[in-house]
């Protein structure tokens, strides 16, 4: 049975990508995972500067999900370099980089630092971030999404993946500026603007107030926002949100997703993907079908 599929060139083993900032760079699992049924990791994303993030508490786990507000900690380009790099291309798995900023040239300018290392194929630019106060997400206005990413197209041949934020009104006027501008793939969805309250001490119970909110209980939102993007565009998807099992990346795939992203699970089960690539293979084995591709857009309605 064929579990590879491809984003446009991009090609991966299996459709299973382990989200940005769930499973580090990698190196930090080693031993835990198993790295054969992972189609790709993405990195933690980013920026120019190193960052420390935003202020304590940035997690707090809800009844039914989860609201981070980690505040693209990382150690900025050249500590990705000097730091992560070297161990990332050492991996028995294919890598994508997810690139963040809080401007265009904050974005071109890692983009240019980086076309030149043959070790990357793939960037996953991040415009949608919820954890950092910028009055407007990039991912927000259709403008401001076609010209960065016509401006990376410009800058690199390596794969591009956009990533969109939910938080907006048309995704697919959003998506459809990202393709038409030079992007190879979408990434869809990220995390929903979320909130938690102490009541007895009246405050948030995270340090930054607010946060992106996660796991199970945004499943159905993110599978509608995949869906409306995919019966509308003829583009690569990574659909995520709340992802498990299985039969929840089963779900993204039929409707409309290339590849499946997994994210909170990671937290709790380091190993999830091994598991949601063995589920998939016993679906398809059921339903006698040879190709995982066979399976995109197949909701029947």
């Amino acid at each position: 049975m064929n579990l590879a599929v491809k984003l446009n060139n991009l090609q991966l083993p299996t459709p299973v990508i382990c989200a940005s900032g769930t499973f580090g760079y990698g190196e930090e699992l080693k031993g835990l995972v198993s790295f054969k049924n992972i189609g790709a990791i993405t990195t933690k994303t980013i920026t120019p500067q190193a960052r420390a993030g935003n202020p304590p508490p940035r997690i707090y786990e809800t009844e039914y999900g989860v609201i981070n507000s980690i505040g693209l900690e990382n150690p900025g380009l050249e500590g990705f370099l000097e730091e992560k790099l070297p161990m990332l291309v050492k991996l028995p798995v294919k890598s994508i980089i997810s690139v963040g900023g809080f401007s265009q040239e904050d974005y071109e300018g890692i983009v240019k630092r980086l076309e030149d290392k043959k070790e990357i194929e793939a960037f996953e630019i991040n415009l949608s971030c919820p954890n950092i106060k910028m009055k407007k997400m990039f991912s927000q206005k259709k403008e401001l999404t076609y010209n960065l990413v016509k401006s990376l197209r410009s800058l690199t041949k390596k794969t591009l993946i956009i990533k969109i934020t939910p938080e907006i009104d048309d995704v697919v006027e959003i998506a459809k500026a990202a393709q038409e501008s030079g992007a190879d793939a979408l990434s869809l969805v990220n995390t929903f603007f979320a909130l938690s309250i102490n009541i007895e001490t009246k405050k948030p119970h995270l340090g930054s107030i607010y946060g992106g909110y996660s796991a199970r209980a945004i499943k159905p939102l993110a599978l509608y926002k995949v869906w409306q993007v995919a019966r509308n565009l003829d583009i690569p998807i990574i659909g995520g949100g709340g992802i498990e099992r299985a039969s929840d990346a089963i779900e993204f795939i039929l409707a409309g997703a290339t590849a499946v992203s997994i994210g909170t699970i990671n937290l709790v089960y380091p190993n999830s993907a091994t598991y949601i690539a063995k589920g998939l293979k016993d679906y398809m084995k059921r339903k006698k079908i040879n190709d995982i591709n066979e399976l995109r857009g197949g909701m029947i309605v």
